[in-house]
């Protein structure tokens, strides 16, 4: 295996739960050193979000941690303590990225913003990750995943039209901050190198899930239309959706000229692609036609088989899939041979959990190693990268800095 792309970067991790630990874990699975930065008696509190591994007591972790860190090294630092604070910009001093999660100002009060880490290190790339980013009237309002999902415009369009609106059904607010954070931090990171000069990386998570509402904005803003929930419909496309089969449901996606006339001819039915009724995509598009005509003879055709039937005789040629539960997900041998379920070791178990989407021709599959437990390499990486000695760190220990 070739050396890993982000091999001799360090970021230093000082994030909880998801939207930022996210960011730091694509970092580590890419190679980079990325030390995890918890307070040694309030760790991560996604250490106690569910499902758990292991035994009774102590030997007891979470898998749903275990996901978000892997790949990371811990260390414990008392930001609130003066030699806590101190560490800290010393550690600043020999990294290339930080990461944080706080409300905009939050750092600042403790006397770690970026103007003053900036200080001890002036190629530093500070990514923060916030609900509603670092400017704004808004910049210092608290935030959860729903909260940029509800403000950033996808909750109000996601759901039935007959029915209030629903959220989308994961955390996507802040998985979306992380990957854009993510995106950032590899820009900030290549013009450091270039100039010599770190920056900001500042991330909302409501612009973050704004930017994932497809043509809603522009619907707006050239026709004034305003999204609303549509259920599995798409705003034109039709037929574009889910449609029920023998033993489920899958997604049918043939709505061009092309791809209908393919799955006339695949259902024994090939005059239907020359009906005048419904022979032009733009008629299709018609939703009266789309809901009288094309609807029921597509769920006439597909009552007849079941998912993987449907799929077989779609193969590469007409896009229909199966919807598939998580379960058939992780079983899929798609998937296997995509590498994206890998074991991972959580209390002294092996956990299946999703692999990295990144595949790099050039530097092969990338190991993937487990997430530390609260502090687990304080001593080490003092040692390592500030050279402190056992008493020196023994100190640290005895004042409550780590």
């Amino acid at each position: 295996m070739a050396a890993r792309p982000l091999a001799g970067v360090t970021v230093l991790d000082i994030t909880r739960v998801v939207a930022g630990p996210f960011c730091a874990m694509l970092l580590a699975d890419l190679g980079a050193n990325v030390i995890k930065v918890e307070h040694p008696d309030d760790p991560d509190y996604a250490r106690g979000f569910p499902p758990f591994v292991g035994g009774e007591g102590d030997g007891v972790e979470s898998a749903f941690f275990s996901q978000f860190n892997r790949n990371k090294r811990g260390i414990s630092i008392n930001l609130k303590t003066a030699e806590g604070k101190a560490l800290l910009k010393q550690l600043v001093g020999k990294a290339d990225v930080l990461v944080e999660n706080f409300r905009p100002g939050t750092m600042e009060k403790l006397g770690l913003g970026y103007d003053e880490l900036k200080r001890h290190n002036p190629r530093l790339v500070y990514t923060a990750i916030s609900g509603f980013g670092r400017s704004g009237p808004n910049s210092s309002r608290p935030a959860f995943d729903n909260t940029g999902q509800a403000v950033g415009g996808l909750w109000s369009m996601n759901g039935y039209p007959d029915r209030p609106p629903v959220r989308v059904g994961t955390i996507i607010g802040d998985l979306a901050a992380s990957l854009y954070a993510t995106i950032g931090t590899l820009a900030a990171l290549r013009s450091a190198e270039r100039t010599g000069e770190g920056q900001v990386v500042d991330v909302s998570q409501q612009d973050s899930i704004l930017t994932l509402t497809e043509n809603a904005v522009v619907r707006y803003t050239t026709k004034g239309e305003v999204a609303s929930p549509l259920g599995n419909e798409h705003p034109f496309v039709r037929p574009y959706g889910q449609f029920a089969c023998k033993d489920g449901y899958v997604f049918f996606g043939g709505y061009t000229d092309k791809f209908w006339r393919l799955t006339c001819e695949m259902f024994g039915e090939p005059e239907r692609a020359d009906d005048p009724a419904i022979d032009t995509m733009e008629k299709r598009f018609d939703p009266e036609i789309a809901e009288r005509v094309v609807r029921p003879l597509l769920e006439g055709w597909f009552s007849a088989y079941g998912k993987a039937e449907l799929e077989a005789m779609a193969g590469d040629r007409v896009p229909l899939s199966a919807i598939r539960t998580v379960p058939e997900v992780v079983e899929d041998p798609h998937i296997a041979a995509r590498k994206m379920i890998v074991e991972i070791p959580v209390a002294g178990e092996s956990v299946r959990m999703f692999g990295s989407p990144i595949k790099l021709s050039a530097t092969g599959e990338i190991p993937l190693g487990k997430a530390p437990a609260p502090g687990e390499h304080t001593r080490s990486l003092l040692a390592e990268l500030l050279g402190l000695d056992d008493p020196a760190i023994q100190r640290l220990v005895d004042g409550g800095a780590i």
